[in-house]
């Protein structure tokens, strides 16, 4: 997990709560975004959070070799700029896969970083791939989640045993049919109070409790949530998602 914040990040800035103004690391949130090493050794990334730089710093992030794209709000796309450094380090172009709708929202507004390898490397060089349907990576199915955030369309992912959805306000009957026999959950859950684009917590133990993951991680978090108090209100087998952790999965 590079990222479980929700869009303001945790600490917030201008607050002094006592999330914002915790000693436990756990409680510091750069924005949404996580990682997927293959077997085989292939990366890929779920989103490019504004924090991706100061996330791959943090982690030793020397490879990414393709990007999928839940949805277009600033949080969780306008990190793109910091895929050059990848790309230089490669020397290769990043694929990116999403949405008809997010990959021509990305060709409108970072045109500029669609580009063939050359022998230049001052911009990230990167391919737009649209996608409507499970798709193969790196010898690896992608099932595309259709979620709703708000009265947005957008993907979560199921890659393996593992699905990764954010930004979640309902899930469709015919995606929870998708999420038969998780090992891995990482669930969107943004606040204790309701919110009209995004689960709170009654609503993802909801969620969590009809999708039965053997494990459910909570993320996108705003500073509303503390990361102790929210463990101890948790069932075994939920837990709180916090930047860095770590999960491992056969």
């Amino acid at each position: 997990m590079l990222g479980v914040g929700s869009s303001a990040g945790t600490p917030m800035v201008g607050c002094l709560c006592a999330t914002c103004t915790s000693s436990d690391r756990r409680n510091n949130r750069t924005r949404c975004s996580s990682l997927i090493q293959l077997n085989n050794g292939k990366v890929i990334l779920i989103d490019t959070s504004p924090d991706l730089r100061q996330q791959a710093l943090r982690e030793g992030l020397t490879q990414i070799d393709a990007v999928l794209y839940t949805h277009t709000h600033a949080d969780h796309l306008h990190g793109i700029d910091d895929l050059r450094g990848f790309c230089q380090i490669q020397r290769s172009q990043i694929p990116l896969y999403g949405s008809y709708d997010a990959m021509s929202h990305i060709s409108d507004k970072f045109g500029y970083t669609l580009r063939e390898a050359s022998n230049f490397w001052d911009l990230p060089v990167l391919k737009v791939n649209p996608i409507d349907a499970p798709f193969e990576l790196f010898g690896q199915l992608i099932i595309p989640i259709p979620l709703k955030h708000g009265n947005s369309g957008i993907y979560g992912y199921r890659i393996g045993d593992m699905a990764y959805l954010t930004d979640v306000s309902s899930i469709p009957e015919s995606s929870l049919a998708l999420l038969c026999n998780l090992k891995i959950l990482l669930l969107d859950c943004l606040r204790y109070t309701k919110h009209y684009t995004h689960i709170n917590v009654e609503q993802s133990l909801y969620y969590a409790g009809l999708i039965r993951a053997k494990s459910t991680y909570l993320i996108h978090m705003t500073h509303e949530l503390e990361f102790a108090a929210l463990s101890k209100q948790l069932p075994n087998n939920v837990f709180v998602g916090y930047d860095g952790l770590k999960l491992f999965m056969e």
